[in-house]
């Protein structure tokens, strides 16, 4: 299994099923062009192997082209295709053999067929490493294909995931996750509280609160509990790598949960690439962070008013708040960040009904 960026693959096709795969196509182009020379178009970027490899074992006299058309973001298909690089003007009256890695949609071969047309090409034959035939949508038939595979999206051998995996030798398909691992944050007396107690029923996830975690193995005298008391009773910040063996020890006792929601950690870049990186030994990840996002006045008004029946000294004296208020702010500004450059970081207004807020919530997480 190997990561790239924030998802993970697991290998599908081997090199050798590949060259077989070549050597299939290359015997059908060299008896169909046995007397011609074509021009071999490849489509870029994901077709410069193939097309290699195809050029390498054709027997005859050939020449070849380059276009390069976009219409791939992350992992989806935009449907929309626009053209980086056109062809060049002298393939009129020629045999045009167009190289493309992956036919699925069949949108990019439709528009290069559009300007092959406008240049007056004689002849069109087209060639694709990969055919998706659930996926495909058009009318137009692929001549050359060096397999059929289902409607899974793929890395390797010039295919790749916003830029990685390209140089690949091997296949790898998404690998999907299985869990929806969410880091709810928001400063104090936003209600991350309420809405965790929500969410953990409507999405059957396991709410873990950094606080509780602490709480529990103190209690109850773990090794590791031990272990955190001691830095505590001496004034010392936790280890990250304490609280993260805890959160770990968590989520291990609970190994078919079907996600997790973390609640109080991370709190800063370090924490937040500790965790990615102990969920990514379980080909997981954090699909979002979901930050409520409310004015520090109301929030004031809202802990004083808790404070008149929490027995929180800290709910009861203004200062101690906007103090708390600093310290969110600062660390929040640091993982927004961080995972505003994952896409994973999502505001919510946090103003309102409990209702209106939860309904507000689970819009982003019924979309992740």
């Amino acid at each position: 299994m190997i990561q790239l960026h924030d998802l993970f693959f697991k290998k599908f096709i081997s090199k050798t099923q590949i060259n077989q795969a070549i050597n299939g196509i290359v015997v059908k182009i060299n008896e169909d062009y046995k007397e011609k020379t074509p021009v071999f178009l490849i489509v870029l970027n994901g077709a410069f192997f193939f097309g290699a490899d195809i050029i390498k074992k054709f027997n005859g006299n050939c020449e070849m082209s380059f276009i390069k058309v976009a219409s791939y973001e992350g992992t989806e298909s935009t449907g929309n295709v626009s053209t980086v690089m056109g062809v060049d003007p002298s393939l009129k009256g020629r045999d045009i053999i167009i190289i493309e890695d992956i036919v699925d949609s069949g949108n990019t071969i439709a528009a290069i067929l559009k300007i092959l047309e406008k240049v007056e090409v004689k002849s069109y034959k087209i060639a694709s490493m990969f055919y998706k035939p659930l996926a495909f949508t058009k009318s137009y038939k692929v001549d050359y294909i060096g397999m059929e595979i289902e409607n899974d999206f793929i890395v390797g051998y010039g295919l790749d995931y916003n830029g990685l995996g390209r140089n690949l030798n091997t296949i790898y398909k998404l690998k999907p996750r299985k869990m929806k691992n969410i880091v709810l944050f928001g400063p104090p007396g936003a209600g991350k509280g309420t809405q965790a107690e929500y969410l953990k029923v409507k999405y059957d996830l396991i709410h873990i609160s950094t606080g509780d975690v602490f709480r529990y193995n103190i209690k109850n005298k773990t090794e590791l509990g031990i272990l955190a008391k001691s830095y505590i009773d001496k004034g010392d910040l936790v280890p990250d790598k304490l609280t993260i063996d805890m959160l770990r020890a968590e989520v291990d006792k609970n190994t078919d949960a079907k996600g997790f929601i973390f609640d109080g950690f991370p709190r800063t870049h370090s924490q937040a690439a500790a965790l990615d990186a102990f969920l990514a030994e379980k080909g997981e990840g954090v699909n979002a962070m979901v930050a409520l996002e409310v004015t520090e006045d109301l929030l004031v008004t809202r802990l004083l008013k808790r404070g008149e029946t929490s027995g929180r000294s800290d709910d009861q004296d203004e200062l101690k708040i906007r103090n708390r208020f600093n310290e969110y702010e600062t660390k929040t500004a640091v993982l927004k960040d961080y995972y505003q450059d994952q896409n994973k970081y999502f505001g919510v207004d946090g103003i309102g009904s409990i209702e209106g807020i939860t309904e507000r919530v689970c819009k982003i997480i019924d979309k992740l």
